[in-house]
């Protein structure tokens, strides 16, 4: 606890209460066994028909069936919007918990998609004797989520407890603590919110109906194969793809307050005034002058609670994150080249480009519990977030090359001998990877959205307004002393309005970051039982400079330097305090004998 609050100050410190064991808040509860856990079942057939000696047909089909992560027993405490909740007056919106019995909803949380059928088709026809044509298409389908946050803070709630006065402590640990938790496993429907936690407490979790609904890609691809000579050979394939149902819980907001909600209580979130009253307390005099603290959602509400919190649809909790939402999209097109070297004269090689445009809406990863946008701006007009993927990298170039050095002839005599049989059988390997960078996010508006829809959005981009101050992969600047980005660039929507920027565009990226690795090792046979086995590898052979990624959050952020000039703060900040050891040369050197 704190010491006594005397004309505005705090007097004692909070660590002298704690060696008194003086409690000013806390949650007690029992420890909760969790045991979660999920199947997948898979059957595949393939065939090979040669229809003739120039055509070739693959065909297969596999099917997948699989269910999403389930507690054992039904002990997650789950969202449901259709069940009167006695802790917020009989207002819908309490747990319901998996499985029968007692206690039990006599449900399950989400639907098994029992459709994954994943047909495949594959065809190669030979031109003439060095150019085959290729191609293919298939469907498939990737796994259910994992745990996706569901974690055993969702098997029941913590009973907090706080301080009855300022400087008053809870309990003292001397004594004991007086307090029990409920039992467990609690299958209490209205154990959220708990009392004194009304608006600031939701459950922790909310399955979406459809969260045992996998994924599913459709692939196709066409190429043409061609050999140059007898140990080269070059082809060129155009590779696509489309994905639908990736798990984006971000694209969905359970308890959302909507302009339309909005807008039915009598209120305009252009207005300035109205925004003032919805971020205002409902016992301030403000909502009062208004009517509203006598509009509380249910008996209990606190007074804390904003106008804006009591317009939900479940004004007793927070925002509520559901969990397996399949919403997500993917497209993707491709050219992919690609050149391969036989090994010939101690020589192979392998370089492949790929030209290349990916788009999402929503994720197209399996995500813990999302923060902040992950990639989406407005949720109310869901295709409006369809913009180039936070992974697209249009060009990547990738090259790996070995070489074994040959035998020297060095004429007879033993130390020309020694010479040849030293230099010969050395295994030299190179791999470089060179391609774009990564998009940078738009920074997100400041215009107090949050506190208004309890959603954040985008900065506006101002059109030809240079997004950068220096190019990242020029090596002509001093990452200490210059801010990269340029916030003349952004602009904030109207406050209470959702911006109108995507939230990743092919111009915005980070610094590209090239690989550039070498190895080199021979193994040598001391006799017939016993070798000596020597590798050498380095990375980043070149100790080319990786600079952090600037901060780009916030486009209003002040650029704040030191006294001597230096960067310390603000958008486009490159904070190279961060510069981690391990992205100079590195070099390791590994010998190993068997016997």
């Amino acid at each position: 606890t704190n010491g006594q609050n005397i004309q505005g100050g705090v007097v004692g410190a909070p660590y002298a209460s704690f060696l008194l064991g003086l409690v000013d808040s806390g949650n007690i509860a029992y420890p909760p066994q969790a045991r979660v856990g999920q199947y997948a079942w898979g059957f595949f057939a393939q065939d090979t028909w040669k229809i003739s000696r120039k055509f070739t047909l693959d065909y297969g089909l596999r099917y997948d069936f699989q269910n999403y992560p389930k507690e054992q027993y039904g002990r997650y405490a789950n969202f449901s919007p259709t069940v009167p909740n006695p802790s917020a007056g009989g207002r819908l919106g309490a747990v319901i918990f998996e499985g029968d019995g007692p206690g039990h909803c006599n449900c399950n949380f989400a639907n098994i998609y029992p459709f994954a059928f994943g047909p495949r088709l594959g065809a190669a026809y030979q031109i003439n004797q060095k150019t085959v044509l290729r191609g293919g298409w298939g469907i498939v389908y990737t796994g259910t989520g994992d745990a996706n946050g569901a974690t055993q803070g969702a098997l029941t709630a913590f009973s907090p407890f706080n301080a009855p006065s300022f400087g008053a402590p809870v309990l003292n640990l001397r004594t004991g603590i007086p307090l029990a938790p409920p039992p467990f496993p609690n299958f209490d429907v209205g154990q959220y919110p708990q009392a004194g936690y009304a608006t600031t407490q939701s459950p922790g979790t909310f399955y979406d109906q459809n969260a045992g609904r996998p994924a599913r890609q459709i692939q196709w691809s066409i190429g043409l194969q061609r050999q140059l000579t007898k140990d080269l050979a070059v082809e060129a394939n155009y590779v696509a793809n489309r994905g639908v149902w990736w798990n984006s819980p971000n694209l969905i907001d359970v308890n959302a307050l909507t302009p339309e909600r909005i807008a039915a209580a009598g209120l305009n979130i252009a207005n300035t005034n109205d925004l003032t009253l919805l971020t205002s307390r409902i016992d301030s005099a403000t909502a009062v002058s208004r009517g509203f603290s006598t509009k509380l959602p249910f008996a209990g509400y606190p007074g804390s609670g904003t106008v804006a919190q009591s317009l939900r649809p479940f004004p007793q909790f927070t925002s509520i994150v559901s969990l397996f939402s399949p919403l997500g999209k993917t497209w993707y097109d491709s050219l992919q080249m690609k050149v391969t070297q036989r090994y010939s004269h101690g020589l192979s090689a392998t370089v492949n480009l790929t030209w290349a445009k990916q788009l999402a809406l929503g994720n197209a990863t399996n995500p813990v519990v999302p923060a902040a946008l992950t990639g989406n701006n407005d949720v109310f007009n869901r295709n409006q977030n369809k913009y180039i993927s936070p992974f697209d990298q249009p060009l990547i170039l990738n090259a790996a090359i070995n070489y074994q050095t040959p035998k020297l002839k060095l004429g007879d005599g033993m130390v020309k001998q020694a010479a040849s049989w030293v230099a010969r059988d050395w295994q030299l390997g190179g791999f470089v990877n060179y391609s774009s960078g990564l998009p940078i996010q738009a920074p997100l508006a400041q215009n107090n959205l949050n506190t208004v829809l309890f959603r954040s959005t985008y900065a506006n981009r101002n059109p030809d307004v240079p997004l950068f101050t220096q190019d990242l992969n020029c090596h002509c600047f001093d990452p200490n002393k210059t801010f990269v980005l340029n916030p003349a660039a952004w602009s904030d929507p109207a406050r209470g309005q959702f911006g109108t920027a995507a939230g990743y565009y092919s111009d915005y990226r980070n610094q590209r970051r090239p690989v550039e690795n070498l190895a080199l090792g021979r193994e040598f046979r001391v006799k017939e039982r016993y070798t000596l086995n020597i590798r050498m590898e380095f990375t980043n052979v070149f100790n080319r400079p990786n600079a952090p990624n600037p901060t780009s959050t916030n486009a209003l952020a002040s650029q704040t330097r030191n006294a001597s000039g230096a960067a310390t703060a603000g958008f486009g900040w490159i904070n190279t305090s961060t510069v981690s050891a391990a992205s100079s040369r590195q070099g390791t050197i590994v010998a190993r004998f068997r016997f």
